[in-house]
């Protein structure tokens, strides 16, 4: 995703109060939620659980509402571009969770932005520091702590339970593809490594889940290297990207942060293709070796570096088959995701993407969500 739109998870995420789930739920209009039957969800609506939709302007299309209602959608991203004020998008919340009322799916959507800090802001106000900021202060946990804490009550308080963040990418060089917007913590990994865990435990206590991005590290992307808009490839070692890069993602699902997002780049140590398209990556790495167990979330599908792999259908085709769970469609057009969506039921009616793999995946999204309807517990070990 472009600059605007920031991923990243790191460490522990601890019980969440009653009373902050409450003003969450309050914010939110969600409701404590029932546990949905997934062997029951016909094939459109398990593609359809997988696809988080995106939309232009500052209210949401009835095709949208609509593709809601039906079960067709597990959650929305939010831009700039969507939210004109705090009032305005905490009623376009109501709407979104009025029609996900109407739906066979019990849990709550996903409502989720890029709140990093800094110039990275999806809402006005906190976190104001970036992590760089952060990263450089001598009271940098603390600053930390707060940084997740102000992020997670900022959201909640519009009715928003996802953060696109934080980065946990190592920088290599000043005003590098990281550095110049200051979305890095640091050029050293035992610095992100030591805040990751302070930024979601904190975010998470507020009812907020968080995603550590990019996995496997885009640290050593030049200032030009923006998977938005081109191909990138990253030729490190696999003892660097094991030592440096992989660090803060291993402390971040150690203490179990609830979404990871990898990156469209490629990291030829490891395998030819994108990460997110990589089952070795994926799958290999991330599930086996790093043994997470959360929801596994793609970047922009229709980002630039994906251009060779051909259609928004196909691109999720083989997302899902590296053993990616949430399809992020951030084109801000409901089109789009319709094209990802009907890539993804037509695998499964072919038998090329098993019943089996996306009833996996769904059930991991639906867990997310049935915890943060339960009143946000999102703790970790």
């Amino acid at each position: 995703m472009r600059p605007s739109v920031a991923l990243g998870l790191a460490a522990s995420v601890l019980a969440l109060g009653a009373a902050s789930a409450a003003t969450s739920a309050a914010a939110s209009g969600t409701q404590t939620a029932d546990a949905t039957d997934v062997d029951r969800l016909t094939v459109p609506q398990l593609a359809g659980q997988r696809s988080v939709y995106s939309y232009s302007g500052t209210a949401p299309p009835g095709s949208l509402l609509k593709l809601i209602r039906s079960g067709n959608v597990a959650g929305i991203i939010f831009f700039g571009e969507n939210i004109s004020s705090r009032s305005q998008i905490t009623s376009v919340i109501g709407r979104l969770n009025a029609a996900q009322r109407q739906s066979p799916i019990e849990e709550p959507l996903l409502l989720m932005t890029d709140q990093e800090g800094g110039q990275v802001r999806r809402l006005p106000g906190a976190p104001a520091m970036s992590a760089k900021q952060i990263g450089a202060s001598a009271d940098r946990v603390s600053l930390a702590r707060s940084a997740g804490t102000g992020a997670g009550r900022n959201l909640a308080g519009v009715g928003m339970n996802v953060n696109l963040a934080p980065v946990l990418g190592v920088y290599r060089s000043p005003g590098d593809f990281l550095d110049r917007f200051g979305r890095s913590y640091s050029n050293r990994a035992s610095v992100v490594r030591q805040l990751a865990p302070n930024v979601i435990q904190s975010q998470q206590r507020a009812g907020v889940a968080a995603t550590a991005k990019h996995f496997p590290g885009l640290g050593a992307a030049s200032a030009n290297q923006n998977t938005d808009e081109v191909p990138v490839t990253l030729n490190l070692s696999r003892q660097t990207l094991e030592n440096i890069d992989m660090r803060p993602y291993v402390t971040a699902i150690g203490s179990g942060v609830n979404l990871v997002m990898p990156s469209w780049a490629v990291y030829p140590a490891l395998d030819s293709r994108p990460a997110g398209l990589s089952k070795r990556i994926v799958k290999g790495w991330l599930r086996n070796k790093l043994d997470f167990d959360g929801v596994a979330i793609t970047d922009a599908m229709e980002a630039g570096a994906l251009e060779r792999f051909g259609s928004m259908g196909n691109r999720s085709v083989l997302a899902s088959h590296a053993g990616m769970d949430a399809l992020l469609y951030s084109g801000r057009s409901v089109s789009e995701g319709n094209q990802g969506r009907s890539g993804l039921i037509k695998a499964m009616r072919a038998g090329t993407i098993s019943r089996s793999d996306a009833r996996a995946s769904v059930s991991r999204i639906l867990d997310l969500r049935r915890r943060i309807g339960a009143g946000g517990r999102l703790s970790g070990p």
